[in-house]
């Protein structure tokens, strides 16, 4: 038995709870963690690991968010079709990057996401429209609690985005709902719990073309046994995630998580700028 590797367990149920809870895969925080603890690992060898533990995040958080019926499966499905493509490249893309340069570019990705949520007004949802504007399409959703929403995005800005998204995520492992997220509130009006379970969704397909990627190019070989201490934690976690979604204010969970992500994105700029010492 690896005991070296149990310590993976109870950050994989952390994560599960955070990654669940904003529906951003949890990706953003085990990158950090396994680039700072692993600092000789390759960095496609780190975002397949990351990739593995996001999709099984995604798939854990994804089933609690469907029976609540939070998820827009109309979207999911739009939106991860849209991100395939960007997700093999971004998954073909990490082996060319050398260690020291994924660590400035990730830290560097960390701190400008960081203070996106941290400035970020807060979101009003938009009322009174009268119509759907040409190239919107319009979504109602009922929640299992009997809760209904009505909004319309624009298809076309929402597939260029998902495949911006899909290239970032895999190529840094993030998963991608950090991104996703906030751009579903306040770039197309969704209700913040359907917009954190559709990413989950999202993240679920995305994730997974980013590992089978990984897969076949041999850099997930490195990673399989780190994977599955942090997957037992990751499926205990999610449902937690999921289960508090109903309970806490979303604001003070991003903006704590916020502050975590400047100050390991510090360290991590730290680490690049003086190679490691």
């Amino acid at each position: 038995m690896d005991l070296q590797y149990l310590w993976l367990t109870p950050a994989g149920f952390v994560i599960g709870i955070f990654g669940t809870l904003i529906g951003a895969g949890g990706g953003f925080i085990l990158v950090p963690v396994l680039l700072l603890v692993y600092p000789n690992d390759a960095s496609d060898t780190v975002t397949s690991i990351s990739l593995a533990v996001v999709f099984v995040n995604a798939l854990s958080g994804s089933v609690s968010y469907s029976r609540m019926k939070r998820i827009d499966y109309r979207t999911a499905a739009i939106f991860s079709a849209a991100t395939i493509p960007g997700a093999v490249l971004g998954a073909l893309t990490t082996g060319y990057i050398p260690r020291r340069w994924f660590d400035l570019v990730f830290g560097l990705a960390m701190v400008a996401v960081a203070a996106y949520l941290l400035l970020r007004p807060q979101h009003v949802a938009r009322a009174g429209k009268q119509g759907v504007p040409r190239g919107h399409i319009q979504r109602h959703i009922t929640e299992a609690n009997g809760a209904t929403h009505t909004f319309s995005y624009s298809l076309r800005t929402g597939i260029l985005l998902s495949l911006a998204v899909g290239y970032v995520s895999s190529l840094l492992g993030i998963g991608g709902g950090i991104i996703h997220v906030p751009a579903l509130v306040n770039l197309f009006d969704f209700p913040v719990h359907i917009a954190t379970a559709t990413s989950q969704s999202i993240l679920a397909v995305m994730s997974l073309v980013g590992t089978l990627v990984h897969v076949f190019t041999g850099a997930f070989e490195h990673g399989v046994r780190r994977t599955i201490f942090l997957a037992l934690g990751v499926l205990v976690g999610a449902p937690v995630g999921a289960w508090l979604s109903q309970r806490l204010r979303a604001q003070w969970i991003i903006r704590g998580m916020a502050v975590a992500l400047a100050l390991v994105g510090a360290r991590l700029l730290l680490v690049a700028a003086t190679g490691g010492q």
